[in-house]
């Protein structure tokens, strides 16, 4: 999970006799009204000199202690601090929401009641230098200033291009777990359609994949991918997968808990059979009148990509396991290590991603468990589109680890069943690229800046969706067919009016019938309006609350 930060608590005593460069901590009086984050200051030299600009470099030089309340001057007199007095919770969040890390603190007070603020920093990622306002900063006597080129560069060199392609010193072909070897070979020879690939002798095969060097050597990737559990365990011992179930978010122990360390051929079949249990994986149902359809809450295709990039970008220099929390309505899973470099939430789809393991993933991309390597989150945001589900959400991740939650609802049956209609017309799924099934969800979400522009003339010719006035583009009326009733009240009255109403309605949530008039301008007169909407009440698909002018009207779903 997060960095872990040590539990011993600091004493005043403790403190006095430190040396603040040997003992990698920092003292300051601030006893009042000490800076959180530049203060008023313009200069970004002075700047620097507040809490954040310590504790980034203190997190820089692989962490230490902020001592607020003690005079720097060897043995450190207590002289007493307010900083976030009272407050020390929210200061640890704002921390983290600045800077993601996780610090502890402490509160002390000496025999006069003189109080010592103690932020315990941790260290930064392997391979990431944390910044303030921009700079990565480090400690010089009593001063905070920039590494230099070559301090930064050995910070990120620290990232080992590929650890898996190392050699695993005293791993044998004894280590190697039969089952996942046939299970490799299978799938080497239906992908590559090598009919040699079942007899073939193992050693020249994971040769031909690299796995094995020119001396004999077995390489961490062959015991990630192929290695006995007992071995994995002397070799990595934290290549875990901890599995959590519990009945609900906010229920605080698990209900049930299963560990694996198996090889990846063996751990990805053996993870989804213990997912897809209707406790875990219960089936959502569906309204498509007079059917009702059934769609599991979570995809295998889906978690099959999230753990198999999990397995391929988590650091295994950080000592913990791959967890997977789940629940009826989410799954999460967290692995060590943030992003790659170069990846955050905002590019992962844009950008070419280089997995940690790069050896390990070439050979899962050509045992074809992978298309292509990058490409499992494409395969995770359409899948999520298609069966109308929230998007797979990034946004809790670090640069400690990588947290990827699904979330099992279907929040509207329609938008289901006109993405499932897209999927079963050959002639438009064919044509639907990741961007495009983007571009229909943030129209539907009504989302019009997140909208990929270049997408939209395809999607207006395909007939998916329409232009708006109001919110740029809409779902075409094929998707408000969906709709509960829509369909039989449609014989009744054109269909692009009732779409209109159903828009009017969703951007002002209580429409009134100026609303409704507004909309239809050049369209009908207000009378024809009014008599729209009066009829259209009669129906089960909007209703009206109020009185004369006060009037205002809802959409019903049921």
């Amino acid at each position: 999970m997060h960095q872990k930060l040590e539990n011993t608590m600091s004493t005043v005593e403790e403190l006095q006799k430190l040396r603040e460069r040997e003992d990698h901590v920092e003292f300051k009086k601030a006893e009042h009204n000490y800076p959180f984050a530049g203060g008023q200051k313009t200069d970004p030299r002075d700047r620097r000199h507040c809490v954040l600009g310590y504790v980034t470099a203190l997190a820089n030089e692989k962490g230490g202690r902020l001592v607020l309340g003690m005079a720097d001057a060897y043995p450190h007199e207590v002289v007493g601090s307010d900083f976030a007095e009272n407050e020390t919770g929210n200061l640890e969040d704002e921390i983290y929401k600045r800077l993601h890390i996780r610090v502890r603190t402490e509160e002390l007070y000496d025999e006069k009641h003189r109080r010592v603020l103690v932020i315990n920093v941790p260290s930064r990622p392997v391979g990431k230098a944390l910044r303030f306002e921009g700079v990565p900063l480090m400690r010089v006597g009593e001063s905070l200033r920039e590494m230099d080129d070559a301090e930064y560069f050995s910070v990120i060199s620290e990232q080992d291009p590929d650890f898996s392609s190392r050699v695993c010193k005293g791993l044998t072909m004894e280590d190697l777990d039969a089952e996942a070897v046939e299970i490799m070979r299978k799938l080497i020879a239906d992908k590559q359609k090598r009919a040699d690939a079942n007899t073939i002798p193992l050693q020249q095969l994971l040769k031909d994949l690299l796995l094995i060097d020119d001396d004999g050597n077995l390489k961490y990737a062959t015991l990630l991918l192929l290695g006995k559990s007992e071995a994995i365990n002397r070799h990595l011992p934290q290549a875990n997968v901890v599995i959590e179930y519990r009945t609900s978010q906010s229920q605080v122990r698990y209900s049930a808990r299963q560990e694996y360390r198996l090889p990846l051929f063996v751990a990805i079949e053996k993870i989804w059979e213990y997912i897809d249990q209707p406790a875990c994986n219960p089936l959502l149902h569906i309204n498509d009148l007079p059917r009702i359809l059934d769609c599991p809450a979570f995809n295998k295709e889906t978690i099959r990509e999230a753990l198999i990039n999990a397995m391929i970008h988590r650091s295994l220099q950080m000592g913990s396991d791959i967890f997977i929390f789940l629940y009826p309505d989410m799954v999460e899973i967290s692995n060590p290590g943030g992003f790659p470099y170069g990846v955050n939430i905002g590019n992962i789809l844009t950008v070419n991603s280089s997995p940690r393991s790069r050896l390990m993933a070439e050979v899962i991309e050509k045992t074809g468990l992978i298309e292509r390597s990058g490409q499992g989150v494409d395969i995770m945001f359409t899948n999520c589109i298609k069966e109308g589900k929230p998007l797979p959400d990034y946004s809790y991740s670090d640069d400690y680890q990588v947290d990827l939650r699904f979330y099992g609802e279907i929040p509207d049956d329609a938008f289901y069943l006109f993405a499932q209609d897209i999927c079963h017309t050959p002639e438009l799924e064919s044509q639907m690229n990741t961007f495009d099934w983007l571009t229909l969800h943030y129209i539907w979400k009504g989302n019009a800046e997140a909208v990929y522009r270049e997408s939209c003339p395809k999607l207006l010719e395909m007939g998916l969706i329409a232009e708006d006035a109001y919110f740029g583009y809409v779902l075409s009326t094929h998707y408000l067919l969906y709709k509960p009733h829509v369909k039989s009240v449609a014989g009744q009255y054109d269909i692009n009016h009732i779409q209109i109403v159903y828009h009017v309605i969703r951007r002002n949530s209580d429409a009134s019938m100026s609303d409704f008039v507004s909309a239809f301008n050049g369209i009908l007169t207000q009378k024809q309006v009014r008599n729209l909407i009066e009829g259209l009440c009669k129906t089960p698909l909007i209703a009206s609350h109020g009185n004369a002018r006060a009037t205002r009207y809802n959409w019903v779903d049921r």
